[in-house]
């Protein structure tokens, strides 16, 4: 049975990933300079991968000139960016159903919460979990197991929903049932561990959770006991 639905959030609900990576391209060609796309997708849900952005400009570039000019760019695209497709439908019925809601982020909340209130969604969530929360990011499980803990849920009953490989281990390794729905920015990864794969959440409906999923209703789950629900800072 199916107790609880856990979201990332970069790439996902909001495309913030190939915004980001546009937002580079804008100011290679502001300086007129080359961009190599394919290089900079490799990096995006990779944590162990790391190349520099701007080698690009040569090394006496002023990297924080370029990063804040990057910046805004950035924030520019992200205000711009509608709630990718199915993740309202998904959301609205898991909250009719009685489901728990759950965000996992490797981003901070000042990016995450600002977009999910922006986006109307923020008290859709029962719970919202980022990098501040956590003493080490994803692909590290520590954040689906607070998640868990504080919607008061198992692994068994609850299913992730992530955009990258990065995400999809994490959740794996906290025992959560996954669905894995690549990007743009992330086709490229290997999604064959997901125990579901589809192109776009709006695929993705409770009946066919639990047809997958769960051999009784949906919501039906025994629960185990939940913590006090706070959005933010667990230790508050």
């Amino acid at each position: 049975m199916i107790a609880a639905l856990v979201f990332d959030f970069d790439g996902l609900i909001l495309d913030t990933e190939m915004a980001l990576i546009e937002a580079y391209s804008d100011v290679h060609a502001h300086h007129g300079l080359p961009f190599d796309r394919q290089h900079f997708l490799r990096s995006v849900g990779h944590a162990d991968y790391a190349f520099d952005p701007w080698s690009a400009f040569g090394p006496a570039a002023d990297r924080a000139v370029l990063d804040g000019h990057r910046r805004r760019l950035n924030v520019e695209r992200n205000l711009r960016l509608a709630v990718l497709p199915g993740v309202g439908p998904l959301v609205g019925s898991a909250r009719a159903a009685g489901l728990k809601l759950g965000v996992a982020s490797n981003s901070g909340h000042g990016h995450v919460d600002h977009h999910l209130a922006r986006l109307g969604l923020l008290n859709a969530f029962d719970f919202v979990a980022c990098r501040e929360d956590v003493t080490v990011p994803k692909p590290e499980p520590e954040i689906y197991r607070l998640v868990l803990q504080k919607l008061g849920v198992t692994g068994t009953h609850t299913v992730a929903f992530e955009d990258s490989l990065t995400g999809l281990t994490a959740a794996r390794r906290a025992g959560l049932r996954t669905v894995a729905v690549p990007n743009r920015a992330t086709a490229h990864h290997a999604f064959d561990e997901a125990d579901w794969l589809v192109s776009s959440l709006s695929e993705v409906t409770l009946n066919e959770l639990a047809t997958r999923f769960s051999p009784v209703p949906i919501g039906e789950g025994i629960r185990c006991h939940a913590l006090p629900n706070h959005k933010r800072n667990p230790a508050n």
